[in-house]
């Protein structure tokens, strides 16, 4: 084998293994998190859901994934599962509020404003968990999302000291692209999740406790 061709196969065997390591971290995140999701008529009651923002649409429009969020928590503060709806997202532009619109479109669901808290500093996933449990004193907490996000959110919650259990909102299909894309992207983000929780432990947006009642 000539130098040139034993370059090009350690070249493609770097590839392929680098595609496997997401790939077989996010099989085993999925098993892993099983005993902890539910669906919305069995989860064990909890005071809080954290619900966790998504894409919104320049008109101000929930982006599909981000309506089954929302719908499927006021379903469990409907069905009293929930007493209180934490909605945690990015508000970092004005044409960009996560949680607002989702408050808005909770609220005009029926929800009363004085059940749903907005924390206006979750830009990521580890910050919405770590947030819920050290500025707003949470202990328990259902986790409303996407099945593909679920696993990821349940294992930072529960390695940051919050009794997690998860309900998946997928209430509509999406479009293909949209959906592929968002799953190999949750693949290298459960990647970086277990750097961050073993490793890095990185500062998320603080504040001033506000615990809620």
């Amino acid at each position: 084998m000539t130098p040139l061709r034993r370059l090009r196969r350690a070249i493609l065997i770097l590839f392929l293994g680098g595609l496997a390591l997401p790939v077989g971290v996010q099989v085993a995140l999925d098993i892993w998190a099983r005993p902890w999701t539910h669906r919305a008529t069995t989860v064990p009651p909890r005071r809080v859901a954290l619900v966790y923002g998504a894409g919104i649409y320049r008109d101000g429009r929930l982006g599909k994934m981000l309506q089954d969020r929302v719908e499927t928590s006021v379903e469990l503060y409907r069905d009293g599962k929930v007493q209180r709806l934490l909605m945690s997202g990015d508000n970092r532009f004005v044409e960009h509020d996560e949680p607002g619109r989702m408050r808005d479109y909770a609220v005009a669901l029926k929800v009363p404003p004085i059940a749903i808290q907005p924390d206006y500093g979750g830009r990521r996933t580890y910050d919405s968990c770590y947030r819920a449990r050290y500025i707003f004193g949470l202990h328990q907490v259902v986790l409303v999302t996407q099945a593909f996000h679920l696993p990821r959110a349940l294992l930072i919650c529960r390695a940051l000291g919050l009794d997690a259990v998860g309900v998946p909102a997928d209430r509509q299909p999406y479009p293909p692209v949209a959906r592929a894309w968002a799953v190999t992207r949750e693949s290298l983000a459960s990647v970086k999740a277990l750097i961050d929780l073993s490793l890095r432990r990185p500062a998320p947006v603080m504040g001033q406790p506000v615990p809620i009642r």
